[in-house]
């Protein structure tokens, strides 16, 4: 007699592919939201140099909580994965409902933390007055996009961790052209309608974000409305479940504050180097970056599946299967961001015609660090999202941080200000950080204390 045992076919182990399908929707994403920024400097870019300069700091002003909203967001991504794999509808709603909880705090103390200093920000911070009245005119009207990216970020991870990754991407594709198209008119006051100057940029982010939330939202009661119905909380009460949360996900949100933050500084120190290498650092910051983005976006993927499969109680055995395939892919990935950088380093006047010999000279220099640069970054970065997935966020946050603050920006400020090295040197510390972090993440990874966690604490 046949058993039923004998009939049950073994779950499949998901693969290269099933990365490449999470990834990709990701990657384009990323490369909208790195894009934006870049249009609406091209857009305001007409209005003369006072009104890009108060562009510049009503968005660094108003982004610092946009910010702290996405690095919240991206840890309510891994924690949604991991309810997700454990198919319990308790512990998915409870992840979304504290997930949305925290962003909207954090959309709320923006918006009242502007209301409250944001002029005085501005008038102290800015050269003139004019330019203090136009960076106030824009970061008032921003804070409508940090209450809107409040809940549309939330969503877009909600829809991640679950695997559905098509859907924030939709939401790009119909905010972005809205966004250009409106800014153009508002700015321009084009069909007879207004001129609003650069107040008109922050009405058409403003405009397009809210079209996303709202599309979000939709889909949200589309794909998952049966949640709303759903008894109980994962920790008893809503007061827990929220507590429980947030022990998650701070760590995951300081590492990705305190990256932002050790870049901004290194941009400032990069600022005291000769003409020619900061502009040549200004030029390649932006594509290690954007370009970055495809091997990054292929380990948040990954780290989505493993905190599926955590949430699914699969084997050893499955875990390390489906890391293997992934991470060997992974080098492909990490192949075609170095062919980016070498593009751009070794043919710069395709790009920039305009550039002066020396600044060409420089972004030469840089070529064989950026060959190099997305193998060992690319391996950090499958380790730091797979031990997320299983919770180890606290022992990434100190790699992280620690290597940034007491290693990075420290030897950059040197580099730059007390031994005047060359651009290339000062680049490489880059990588020299990544060969920091290597063994720490490589050792903490093959010792296997994450294939046996338990995710749905």
């Amino acid at each position: 007699m046949t058993t039923l045992t004998e009939h049950t076919e073994p779950k499949p182990v998901p693969g290269a592919k099933q990365v490449f399908l999470l990834a990709w929707p990701m990657t384009l994403k990323a490369i909208f939201l790195h894009g934006t920024v870049v249009i609406d400097g091209w857009l305001v870019s007409p209005l003369g140099e006072s009104s890009l300069a108060a562009m510049g700091l009503a968005a660094a002003l108003g982004g610092f909580f946009s910010g702290v909203v996405f690095a919240f967001s991206s840890a309510l991504q891994i924690r949604t994965a991991q309810a997700f794999g454990t198919k319990d509808p308790v512990f998915r709603k409870s992840v979304l409902a504290s997930g949305l909880a925290i962003g909207l705090f954090i959309g709320i103390a923006g918006v009242v933390a502007i209301a409250t200093f944001g002029k005085f920000l501005t008038t102290a911070l800015a050269p003139n007055p004019t330019v203090a009245a136009q960076a106030w005119a824009y970061l008032s009207i921003f804070s409508i996009v940090i209450m809107a990216e409040a809940v549309g970020q939330n969503l877009a991870s909600h829809f991640n961790g679950c695997g559905q990754t098509k859907l924030p991407l939709y939401g790009y594709c119909l905010s972005v052209p809205l966004n250009i198209l409106a800014s153009v008119v508002l700015i321009h006051g084009l069909w007879g309608g207004p001129a609003f100057g650069i107040a008109g940029a922050a009405m058409g982010s403003a405009l397009a974000i809210l079209i996303q939330a709202a599309f979000l939202t939709v889909q949200l009661h589309r794909t998952d409305g049966q949640l709303r119905y759903v008894q109980g909380w994962r920790n008893g009460t809503f007061q827990k479940t929220l507590l429980r949360h947030v022990n998650f996900s701070w760590p995951i949100a300081v590492t990705f504050v305190s990256a932002n933050f050790a870049s901004r500084v290194s941009m400032l120190i990069y600022s005291q180097m000769n003409l020619a290498a900061f502009a040549a650092m200004t030029l390649i910051m932006p594509w290690v970056m954007v370009a970055g983005t495809i091997g990054m976006q292929w380990a948040q993927a990954t780290g989505i599946l493993v905190a599926q499969l955590l949430g699914e109680k699969r084997s050893e055995a499955d875990l390390d299967r489906f890391l293997s395939a992934s991470w060997r892919a992974a080098f492909v990935a990490a192949t075609l961001v170095a062919l980016v950088y070498m593009l751009i380093c070794l043919t710069p006047g395709l790009l920039y015609p305009s550039l002066g010999p020396e600044t060409r000279s420089v972004l030469m220099s840089f070529a064989l660090i950026l060959l190099i640069l997305p193998f060992p970054k690319q391996s950090n970065a499958i380790c730091g999202n797979t031990l997320r997935a299983s919770g180890d966020t606290v022992y990434v946050m100190h790699i992280f941080v620690w290597s940034q603050w007491l290693f990075r920006v420290p030897a950059t400020a040197i580099a730059v200000l007390y031994f005047d090295v060359p651009p290339a040197w000062v680049l490489s510390l880059m990588l020299w950080e990544e060969f920091l972090k290597f063994p720490v993440f490589h050792h903490r990874l093959l010792r296997g204390d994450w294939k046996r966690s338990d995710v749905a604490m």
